[in-house]
C-alpha cells in the first residue's frame, strides 16, 4: 500500500468506525487503549498544565546549555510536585507538563500542586540559578492552569510511536489558562474553585481568600480565579 493509500484508508476507517467506550477508575496509559476508536471515560478529572513562560526569550538570550538546565529543573520540580499531590503525569510538551488528577479531592490536590510549583520556582529554581550564575539577570517564571470536567482518553499516533489525546473541556481550558500574562501564577476555573477545600481556599493569619476573582474576557467572559500565593514544599 502506498503512503497516499495508507493515509486515505486510515481517515476513512477512523471516521466511519463506531467508538468503543468504557468507564475508567484510573488514569490510563497508552497501553491500556487500542489504536482503533477506543476511549476511556473519566467521569470527572482535573487537568493541570504547568507552563514555563518566556521560553523563547530564554533560548535566544541564555544559550542552549543554560536554557536546557532551566527546562530540566522546572519540569523535574513540577513533575515531582504533581506526583506528590496524587496526580498522574500524562505528557511533557517542550516547556510544559500536563498532569491529571482523579478522586474525591482532585481539585484541591491540583490547586495545591499549582501553589507548590509557584513556591518551588521562586524559592528553589531561581536561587539555584543565581547561585551558579552570579551574573544572571533572567528570572524563571511559570503559569499553571487548572480545570475539571468529564474527560475522554483515546490513543493516537502510529504503531510503535503513539500517545494519548485527552478530549474534554478540562484539557483545553487548563492549557488556555496558561496564556494569561498577569501577576497571578496559578489560574483555576470556577468549576475548580467551587470544589476547593477551605485549606486550599483560605490562607494567612488572619485567614483570607488566596484566590482573586476575574472575568476571562478572552473566553466568553466566564469567571476564573487567579492566585499569587505559594504553598511551601516540605
Amino acid at each position: 500500500m502506498s503512503l497516499l493509500d495508507d493515509l486515505k484508508d486510515h481517515a476513512a476507517t477512523t471516521f466511519r468506525t463506531n467508538w468503543s467506550t468504557r468507564e475508567g477508575r484510573v488514569v490510563p496509559a497508552p497501553s491500556d487503549l487500542k489504536l482503533t476508536n477506543d476511549a476511556v471515560i473519566l467521569d470527572g478529572a482535573t487537568v493541570l498544565y504547568a507552563d514555563l513562560t518566556a521560553s523563547t526569550k530564554m533560548v535566544d538570550t541564555l544559550g542552549w546549555q543554560k536554557a536546557a538546565e532551566i527546562y530540566k529543573t522546572f519540569l523535574f520540580c513540577a513533575g515531582k510536585i504533581i506526583r506528590d499531590r496524587g496526580g498522574s503525569i500524562t505528557s511533557y510538551d517542550g516547556d510544559r507538563v500536563m498532569g491529571v488528577f482523579i478522586g474525591d479531592y482532585q481539585c484541591s490536590s491540583a490547586a495545591k500542586a499549582g501553589l507548590m510549583i509557584n513556591w518551588a520556582v521562586q524559592e528553589i529554581i531561581n536561587p539555584a540559578l543565581n547561585k551558579q550564575y552570579t551574573d544572571n539577570t533572567f528570572k524563571v517564571s511559570q503559569i499553571v492552569g487548572i480545570d475539571t470536567s468529564v474527560v475522554r482518553a483515546a490513543r493516537t499516533g502510529v504503531r510503535g510511536d503513539n500517545d494519548i489525546v485527552w478530549v474534554g473541556r478540562a484539557a483545553n481550558y487548563a492549557a488556555k489558562l496558561t496564556e494569561i500574562k498577569q501577576d497571578e501564577r496559578t489560574w483555576i476555573t470556577s468549576a475548580v474553585y467551587d470544589r476547593l477545600s477551605d485549606e486550599v481556599k483560605l490562607g494567612g493569619q488572619p485567614q483570607q481568600n488566596m484566590w482573586k476573582k476575574f472575568t476571562w474576557s478572552d473566553h466568553d467572559k466566564s469567571t476564573i480565579y487567579g492566585s499569587t500565593w505559594r504553598w511551601v514544599v516540605k
